[in-house]
């Protein structure tokens, strides 16, 4: 082997030993590196008896380098598969896929919510998945409320607000917000410019009629109308001249398509019901959705949007429109449903709302409703459930969404800095005998000695689980007090040490005194729970987590004086 081609050799081994050692986060392997060395270099081949020893020495020297400075090398020598390396890096991080045509210009989406009603959990998928694209992106996302159908689906008057404060929950701000129902005039000023081109007509016909037409591909008496006499039958239907069922505008698309739900489809009707919202309860003609969505994206100049499997048709609808006008459709991405388990309540907003009315729940924030608001009132971050939405990706297919995970999430968000503290249910008072220590001390956090612990009072009874109960004879051990045995009716105080526990014939268990306790009931999604807290449970401040060892975490939620209770909303395990 000639000088020239051993230098070759040392600059290949040097690139590949780089590459490994990069991309693996570790020291580069002579043996890893070989197989890609040879492949990329079959010349090589003829002296491969010689290149191991070279490859020896200079991986050696490639491995003295700090990360860092083998990076920095790597982009020298070779910057394209660096920016491969990086660019797998970046994907390894997200859950959710690259968004197509990403790189062309800012994304910039929309997240399109129905305001009549709180949101329920799966609700939470999309500003999740969008606002996360907008954070990788660094691109821009509105809320854009589509409320224009006031009887069908009539907009309650407290959604538009408890939708924000939902998505302020999530982590997110939006970069602008609108309301479908202030926009009408834009929307008619579209449909005056689509009767013009001959893209629309207004139409008479029953919607039985116009079915058996529409699905004999047969045209509507009414399509070839002059745009003239259009023009002055939608300017009526404006001035609410026609009732609801009356006069509709169509848009003008292909009477013979192969899918009938494209063919002439609905763009305006008369809705008589007035609109909750005061500055839109004068209007009587409203646009249906795919009209005014998609005449928003445009205007909106939204380059990406999500959409569930189900709605399909409505781009397809739209970009009708979209051709008439000369204008680009953004990108789309639909996706299938999420479904959530561990509730009985439906995940519907009207299910819901009647079950509200009915009084069978207590309101959005009950935890026996698969709200935002009452994941939020039972102590869960906004941000565990951003994760777990993001974890479901974009797949069409439905996917089903484990509360578990949502759990999972959210503990590793909160146990580190959630004092522990003892909660007994249903509990058996038990006396103690054997001059027990005076106060117990449980640690306030089992990782954190440097918090201390919590002072419990003992008295001369404690108060234990039923389940907790030793069999005669049986010693048990209170936590942060001592080992006790029962005999008699009575907890004896052994004075024995935490060997007994470690030698594992000793269960360790909660308690609280009998005479100091705390009154509480826990609300929880299978209904409340009632039991007695530690005293110190009374002293802490409202929104405060805390774990109830062997039991779960809990948010305090009051403490009412009028029944003598602390009030918490059981979170999970």
């Amino acid at each position: 082997m000639n000088d020239e081609l051993r230098e070759r050799v040392e600059r290949e081994v040097e690139k590949h030993a780089l590459l490994n050692a990069v991309k693996h986060e570790s020291d580069a392997d002579v043996g890893a590196i070989m197989g890609p060395l040879m492949g990329d270099n079959p010349e090589f081949r003829e002296h491969g008896d010689e290149i191991p020893g070279i490859a020896g020495g200079v991986v050696g020297r490639m491995n003295d380098l700090d990360y860092e400075d083998k990076r920095e090398r790597l982009e020298e020598l070779a910057p394209e598969e660096l920016a491969e390396i990086e660019a797998e890096e970046e994907e390894d991080e997200h859950d959710l896929p690259e968004l197509p045509k990403a790189d062309d210009d800012e994304i910039r989406m929309r997240c399109a919510p129905n305001p009549n009603g709180p949101w329920h959990v799966g609700h939470a998928r999309m500003p999740a998945v969008i606002g996360t694209y907008r954070e990788r992106y660094d691109g821009w996302f509105c809320v854009r409320f589509d409320d224009t159908d006031p009887e069908t689906k009539r907009p309650d008057l407290e959604a538009y607000d408890a939708i924000l404060e939902d998505l302020d929950y999530l982590g997110f701000e939006p970069d602008a917000t609108y309301r479908a129902s202030d926009r009408l005039e834009t929307y008619y000023d579209h449909a005056r410019d689509l009767i013009e081109m001959g893209g629309a007509y207004t139409c008479s016909c029953s919607g039985e009629a116009f079915s058996d037409l529409k699905n004999s591909a047969e045209a509507c008496p009414h399509r070839d109308k002059d745009a003239e006499t259009v023009l002055e039958e939608f300017e009526a239907m404006l001035e609410g001249e026609y009732s609801s069922g009356e006069m509709v505008l169509r848009v003008k698309t292909d009477i013979e398509h192969k899918n009938p739900a494209l063919r002439d489809w609905v763009a305006f009707r008369m809705i008589d019901t007035p609109h909750p919202r005061e500055e839109a309860s004068d209007y009587r003609c409203w646009p249906m959705l795919d009209f005014q969505s998609g005449v928003d994206d445009h205007l909106l100049e939204i380059t990406h949007i999500i959409r569930g499997i189900d709605l399909q048709d409505s781009a397809k609808r739209q970009q009708f429109v979209y051709d008439y006008f000369g204008w680009d459709y953004p990108e789309v991405i639909h996706w299938g449903h999420v479904q959530l388990d561990d509730y009985d309540v439906k995940m519907s907003t009207s299910t819901i709302s009647a079950l509200i009315d009915d009084d069978e729940l207590d309101g959005w924030d009950d935890p026996r409703a698969p709200t935002l608001q009452s994941l939020r009132r039972r102590g869960i971050r906004g941000e565990a459930i951003v994760e777990a939405m993001t974890g479901l990706g974009t797949s069409t297919t439905d996917v089903d969404l484990a509360m578990s995970s949502i759990y999972a999430n959210n503990r590793d968000l909160i146990d580190e800095e959630t004092d522990r503290r003892f909660l007994v249910r249903d509990g058996n008072q038990i006396p103690l005998g054997g001059s027990p220590p005076e106060v117990g001390t449980p640690p306030l956090h089992p990782n954190h000695e440097e918090r201390g612990v919590r002072e419990i009072p003992v008295g001369d009874s404690v108060m234990l689980e039923p389940d907790d109960l030793p069999g005669r004879e049986e010693r048990i051990w209170l936590k942060g007090l001592g080992c006790f045995q029962f005999t008699r009716d009575v907890l004896q105080y052994t004075g024995e040490d935490i060997e007994v526990v470690r030698e594992g014939d000793v269960d360790v268990v909660h308690w609280v005194p009998a005479d100091e306790r705390v009154p509480v009931r826990m609300r929880t999604m299978e209904g409340d729970v009632r039991g007695h807290a530690e005293p110190g449970v009374g002293d802490l401040e409202s929104d405060e987590m805390v774990q109830f060892e062997r039991v779960g975490f809990a948010r305090i939620d009051r403490h009412d004086e009028e029944d003598e209770e602390t009030v918490a909303y059981y979170a999970h395990p």
